[in-house]
């Protein structure tokens, strides 16, 4: 047998320059192409796009060598005559920079910061040679532990349980952190789990035993209160469970730990320490209630998502509370922005309950300048003057409401994490992070042109507070991979934000690792009370039927519903979401209108936007203009029918059941997607759905066998699986109800409510926990955002103009 033999890896230059020599004409042909293109960007499509250009030939001799390889994992292409530089990433996360002068074929290495200054050339000619920020967080963090698989991306509470289990628990005296930790666990100023009887791991460890004996002796029923002086006795306190046998598990569990730590145990442990009695979620913008709200400006999924997230973290707190032994009234608040004249909704009402539960409140704040109350609504892109002054006074409203701190304070978008980043800052509490969007990658190339954009949507405040809040937040939650580290031909919504620049402001060498374990994907569910399965006919909402018939097939046209169906035995094709630009509800109808195939086989049903007032944002009245373009163009009336959002989500539930009843179909056409949450819905009904392949929802559908993933970039394309499917149904209507039951199954797998609360809880913990024994809440790192917020992002708030009241 031959022996083996390990050789060196070669870097990225030297592979492409034995495939230069070898194939130095086709190459550069190839590369004369993409120069040609003249001083720009090209986007990896376009690099790919070009690729398949070339005789056929000249692409076969290239297929299976170095260049194409680096070709396809290109993201992007600098072309400054005679150079094209670019950006590969072999895999997700990993990055490398080269430039190739296509005179000379001559192939140079970059470094981050090179390529950058390469890339700022676009902008600023040669005029960018002076002193540049550059922002740089990898020297807080080298000394800290990471994986390297792009499998763990997503998994960074398993990862971190292993390493500093096995870093901190190698010998019995480092268990001391454990210890102290127990020790100073109190709620309002009592003690749980321990008192000051235990001095020290010897004792902590026989009094274990001790109460483990004497448990074993009882019946597993027995109520806490039955042993609770005889535990307070020997140093004891509550929060070891509600019965003997909770507590015996409990106490196993950490003389388990004592004995021999493994992660599982840990994680398992301190998922069951109280730690979580009030907690804040900060959601600033748009009109956040519980009616009427749903598809104004700004105003859609994320409400869902917060409403959701509310009634089943409220149902796993008090589980918990109650398995815990403990008599504590658990608080949550939803901190968003008092409006006062939002007339037709809650949303100038200060407090307000969650329907649905019993300690969870809407507690709204206005924002506030120097001459008063802004009373006007405010674009999510022009927030970021006020916020300041809004985390001062959320402060004290909390305060006072809670009467104490929060034990936990969630961010959501970019506004309320900044927010939450300033108020954990002040407060010293555990943060956690929720991005919804991040509006970089829904704009390309909004970093680089920045200030083209700037007017309209002010992307230098807004790219600023995320890398601000990523940077100091103690974790982070995903809804998908795709969100953190993209797939193997996208760009992650986080992994954009590794390098990047904003010529003339600051250089972003390093922002934010995708390998970081402060990343956990944890997806959300539907509200099961509002989406259930079509199928089930006692809870079948019928006495919204005629209302729902009304809405799709009247023959009037109003502001409420514009065109008529003049085929109602045909299958209904649905869509529901607001009407922006990402959304490309536009971009659907004109696939729609374009595919006479598909129009004989079904209808179009867009529910987006609101013709019944005049809209503020420029988006939405730039979509609008353009869907009453396509009706016009492709003479859509008789097949299609555009209704206004709808407010009722009780009553949006049963529409999409009764668009399964016509065996129809939901389409999701988004641009990007973060996650997705109609995604789920539609599928929780027992819809089929086809869905954006760009971001979250090509992890929520299994292709083929939970839905289909659709490219918004080829949109004939899509309309050519939606034909297919309808063809397929016709045929054999079997299929239909194929396609659906896998929807259901996938969803009852892997997304519901239930399964996010529970792990929201654990990570609490488990983070809260690291952040007390370990060095995670780093001084170094915090001083340097301290000055990157005061120098950098204050001064960027300060120059967003104020809204000027009407």
């Amino acid at each position: 047998m031959a022996e083996r033999v390990i050789t060196r890896v070669h870097s990225l230059r030297e592979r492409l320059d034995e495939t230069l020599t070898a194939h130095r004409n086709e190459i550069l042909a190839l590369l004369a192409r993409i120069e040609g293109k003249g001083k720009g960007i090209l986007q990896h499509h376009q690099i790919i796009l070009e690729f398949e250009a070339i005789p056929e030939e000249n692409r076969k001799k290239l297929a299976d060598g170095a260049f194409s390889e680096i070709l396809r994992a290109s993201q992007e292409a600098i072309v400054l005559p005679p150079w094209v530089a670019l950006a590969v990433r072999p895999r997700p996360g990993v990055w490398e920079y080269l430039r190739v002068n296509v005179h000379a074929l001559v192939v140079e290495e970059l470094t981050v910061a090179e390529y950058l200054h390469f890339k700022e050339e676009l902008v600023d000619g040669s005029a960018n040679g002076n002193f540049v920020l550059e922002l740089d967080f990898e020297p807080f963090n080298a000394s800290f532990p990471r994986p390297t698989l792009s499998k763990s991306i997503g998994n960074g509470v398993e990862f971190l349980n292993r390493h500093l289990s096995a870093k901190l628990f190698h010998d019995k005296e480092s268990m001391h952190p454990l210890l102290e930790f127990l020790r100073v666990h109190c709620h309002k100023g009592k003690n749980m789990m321990l008192n000051d009887k235990i001095e020290n791991l010897n004792s902590l460890q026989h009094v274990l035993r001790k109460a483990e004996e004497y448990l074993v002796s009882l019946p597993a029923r027995t109520p806490y209160a039955e042993f609770e002086l005889k535990f307070q006795e020997i140093g004891l306190e509550r929060g070891w469970g509600d019965t003997a046998e909770r507590v015996l598990e409990m106490i196993q569990l950490l003389l388990d730990l004592l004995e021999a730590p493994d992660p599982c145990t840990l994680e398992k442990f301190l998922g069951r320490i109280p730690m979580v009695f009030n907690v804040v979620i900060l959601t600033p913008h748009g009109y956040f209630a519980q009616d009427n709200v749903l598809g104004y400006p700004d105003t859609g999924g994320q409400v869902v998502y917060i409403l959701d997230q509310v009634r089943a973290l409220e149902n796993e707190m008090l589980l918990r509370i109650k398995q815990q032994g403990l008599n504590i009234t658990p608080r949550i608040l939803i901190i968003t922005r008092l409006l006062p004249d939002a007339v037709g909704t809650t949303c100038g009402q200060r407090l307000e309950k969650v329907y649905g539960t019993e300690y969870s409140d809407i507690l709204r704040v206005p924002f506030r300048t120097e001459e008063g109350i802004v009373r006007r609504w405010i674009s999510r892109f022009e927030v970021w003057p006020y916020l300041e002054t809004y985390t001062e006074d959320v402060a004290h409203e909390i305060s006072k409401e809670l009467q104490g701190k929060p034990d936990l304070i969630i961010g959501n978008y970019s506004d309320g994490n900044i927010v939450a980043s300033l108020l954990a800052h002040k407060l010293g509490v555990t943060q956690c992070t929720i991005a919804h969007a991040l509006e970089k990658t829904k704009y390309p190339d909004s970093d680089i042109y920045w200030k083209k954009l700037e007017d309209k949507y002010h992307f230098s405040c807004q790219f600023t507070a995320d890398l601000f809040a990523m940077n100091h937040t103690d974790f982070i939650i995903t809804s998908t991979f795709q969100e953190i580290a993209g797939s193997k031909d996208t760009v992650g919504q986080y992994e954009s934000h590794t390098a990047f620049t904003l010529p003339g402001l600051y250089r972003v060498v390093h922002g934010i690792d995708v390998f970081d374990p402060k990343f956990n994907i944890v997806s959300p569910g539907a509200d099961m009370s509002i989406y259930f399965p079509y199928t089930d006919e006692k809870r079948r909402l019928k006495h919204f039927h005629s209302e729902i018939e009304d809405l799709l097939y009247s023959k009037v046209e109003n502001e409420e519903h514009l065109c008529v169906l003049n085929e109602r035995n045909k299958p209904i094709l649905f869509t529901m979401a607001r009407l922006d630009r990402v959304k490309n509800l536009s971009g659907l109808v004109e696939w729609y209108g374009k595919n006479a195939k598909l129009r004989e086989l079904v209808n179009l049903v867009v529910v987006g936007g609101d013709r019944r007032k005049e809209s503020k944002d420029l988006e939405e009245k730039a979509e609008m203009k353009k869907m009453f373009e396509l009706i016009e163009k492709y003479k859509l009336n008789g097949q299609f029918r555009w209704i206004s959002s709808q407010m009722n989500r009780v009553r949006n539930g049963e529409l999409y059941r009764y668009i399964c009843d016509t065996k129809g179909a939901f389409v999701q056409p988004a641009l990007y997607e973060a996650f997705g949450l109609t995604v789920v819905e539609a599928m929780t009904c027992g819809l089929p759905t086809f869905a954006t392949c760009n971001g979250g929802p090509a992890e929520i559908i299994v292709h083929g066998k939970s839905g289909f993933n659709i490219d918004p970039y080829h949109g004939d394309q899509a309309a050519e699986i939606l034909v297919d499917f309808f063809e397929k149904c016709k045929t054999d209507p079997s299929y239909w109800s194929k396609i659906s039951d896998g929807g259901l199954k996938r969803i009852e797998e892997k997304y519901t409510w239930k399964i996010y609360s529970e792990r929201l809880l654990t990570l609490t913990g488990v983070y809260g926990f690291w952040k007390h024994v370990s060095n995670l809440d780093r001084r170094e790192s915090r001083r340097y955002l301290e000055m990157f917020y005061a120098l950098k992002y204050r001064k960027l708030a300060e120059s967003v103009p104020l809204a000027v009241e009407e």
